[in-house]
């Protein structure tokens, strides 16, 4: 994780190609290559956008190093003028970007990058790893948190990560979904997040009694004593020594500033009643009940169903893997080719499956919104070169089934280009937010969507339209492989 050159986090046949390349094309010519995904994780109704800090990182340290050169002399597969070709390989193209928190939906640009071919082209492996890992986190961390309906959710899954990593950046993809923080210590010194956690059963079991544990960890941290309350019998035990110790911290006039139980087995639903039950005839109403083990958004939304007192909730291992859709599906495809008159060359990839064809030129993304409300109406891709007037009226129709159109009437909607600049002529020109301030940024994107979309199963599909004109030019392109 030290080191921040990662130039061979590559696939082989990305430095394969850029030798061919280089033997084969002009090294200047330059290219659009689009990175997207094609289904929403989950089965949801959106994605959030996340990884855009460390994709910046990666492209200012794009380098070989000695060592790097070194090593790829030794495979017996790089010849020489190409091998000092890397030795001054810096990036000089244009990455365009949808910001970090932003919602988003298959099939549009989450990342564009207008480049010399060879230079494009070795960027494709790192951005989909950066972007498809932290995305999928984030999304998935935005799923529970809208299960817990406004409960604080904590990600405490680095033990179950997939290496540090997968911990550190998962934990803040994580919190830019809405977490309210994390127990990864490194997360929270790196990117100024907050860290949370209480005491595992090993505190309890290692003092003669239960009750000595809990009241020598309040006399620690009284200002943060979450106690955990089923080392041994969380009814007849646990919840009476906590309550013991809360009152005697009342009645020595220490302020219960952030106080409460976690729970961390058994039946949640039946425990956290009786928890509330309990705490309550002690006085204790503000008291937090918090809970854990192997939560999901599913697992809460039930435990909400069935009137559960639980306040605060620690999710980890389906959190931090994503147990039930372990990856984002991103990919990185040519879009346009630049020819001899400056002007670009649509390309476009044909399948079999209709949702692999993809969508050629350059393109950007406006996002279309109800004006009454403020609400998601559709994504509209576009060329890069194409004004609308919000006075206007604006055909909106599906790409596949063309004949479903809706038409919506000037004055009653705005747009956003959400596809910003992030590096112009390889340098950059975008300032990352705070991590925080992305999460703040995240919940006002999802309060843009509607109920409909946000709902766990069978979620209503936002509309990722394309304009007139990218879809006559895909049609063509379309007709002209077909002859």
């Amino acid at each position: 994780m030290d080191r921040q050159n990662l130039t061979l986090l590559t696939d082989l046949y990305e430095l394969t190609m850029m030798q061919g390349y280089f033997k084969n094309k002009d090294q200047n010519e330059t290219v659009i290559f689009d990175a997207f995904y094609r289904n929403n994780p989950c089965d949801g109704g959106f994605a959030v956008m996340a990884g855009v800090e460390q994709l910046i990182q990666y492209i200012k340290e794009l380098h070989f190093d000695k060592e790097d050169i070194a090593y790829l002399a030794g495979l017996g597969i790089f010849a020489k003028d190409f091998l000092d070709y890397l030795a001054d390989f810096r990036f000089t193209g244009d990455v365009y970007a949808i910001p970090e928190g932003t919602v988003v939906f298959p099939r549009e640009p989450l990342v564009k990058v207008i480049a010399p071919i060879m230079q494009a082209q070795l960027m494709e492996t790192a951005i989909l790893n950066i972007i498809n890992h932290q995305s999928l986190i984030a999304t998935k961390a935005a799923r529970v948190c809208y299960a817990a309906q406004g409960d604080g959710v904590m990600e405490f899954g680095l033990r179950r990560a997939q290496g540090p990593d997968a911990g550190t950046y998962g934990a803040r993809a994580a919190v830019i979904g809405g977490c309210v923080g994390t127990s990864n210590v490194l997360c929270g010194q790196l990117f100024d997040v907050p860290v949370k956690g209480t005491h595992a059963h090993s505190w309890i079991m290692s003092f003669p009694d239960e009750y000595t544990a809990f009241k020598t960890y309040a006399e620690m941290y009284p200002s943060a004593c979450i106690l955990l309350v089923d080392t041994y019998d969380t009814l007849k035990s646990g919840i009476p020594n906590a309550i013991r110790v809360f009152t005697e911290m009342r009645e020595a006039g220490i302020p219960l500033t952030f106080y409460g139980i976690r729970l961390d087995s058994g039946d949640l639903a039946y425990l956290s009643k009786k928890a509330r039950k309990m705490l309550d005839e002690a006085g204790f109403f503000d008291a937090v009940i918090s809970a854990s083990n192997d939560l999901d958004e599913f697992l809460i939304q039930s435990l909400k169903d069935q009137g559960a007192k639980i306040t605060s909730w620690g999710v980890g291992t389906h959190l931090i893997t994503s147990k039930d859709c372990p990856s984002f599906g991103g990919v990185y495809k040519l879009a346009a080719v630049m020819g001899a008159d400056r002007k670009f060359i649509p390309k476009i990839k044909l399948s079999e499956n209709t949702e692999k064809v993809t969508n050629p030129g350059n393109k950007t993304v406006y996002r279309v919104y109800d004006k009454e409300n403020g609400k998601i109406r559709a994504d509209l891709i576009c060329l890069a070169d194409e004004v609308y007037d919000e006075k206007e009226p604006l055909l909106l129709f599906d790409p596949v089934e063309p004949w479903k159109k809706t038409k919506l009437a000037g004055g009653s909607y705005t747009l956003r280009e959400i596809l910003k600049p992030i590096f112009k002529g390889g340098i950059c020109c975008y300032t990352s937010p705070k991590v925080m301030d992305i999460r703040a940024y995240c919940q006002e994107e999802q309060n843009t969507l509607w109920d409909e979309t946000r709902r766990l199963v069978n979620p209503h599909r936002v509309h990722v339209d394309l304009s007139s004109r990218l879809y006559d030019t895909k049609l063509t392109l379309l007709d002209q492989m077909g002859q």
